[in-house]
């Protein structure tokens, strides 16, 4: 009858001590698998971002200007930035 119960304790003692050990395995898998995912959905975000339109000349031109008026930019600055701008 003694090894009969040494059996049984080893192996509830074992269930336990494995049924942890799975548990944390589950655990452990869960968060890796919920860290893949966000890295996943990390990337779909970057993939389905749109650029911003391009900004309108005019709207550039009047931004320089003002930057112009404020004293922000010099004659020659302002003259070069709107030559970018346009493209000559």
């Amino acid at each position: 009858m003694g090894f009969r119960r040494r059996v049984r304790r080893r192996a509830l003692v074992v269930g336990a001590v494995g049924g942890a050990a799975v548990a944390h395995h589950a655990a452990t898998r869960a968060g890796q698998q919920q860290d893949d995912d966000q890295a996943a959905a990390d990337d779909g975000q970057d993939q389905t971002q749109y650029a911003p339109p391009p900004a309108d000349p005019a709207d550039e031109i009047e931004h320089l200007a003002q930057l112009h008026a404020s004293g922000a930019l010099t004659d020659e600055e302002f003259t070069a930035a709107k030559a970018n701008i346009l493209g000559t």
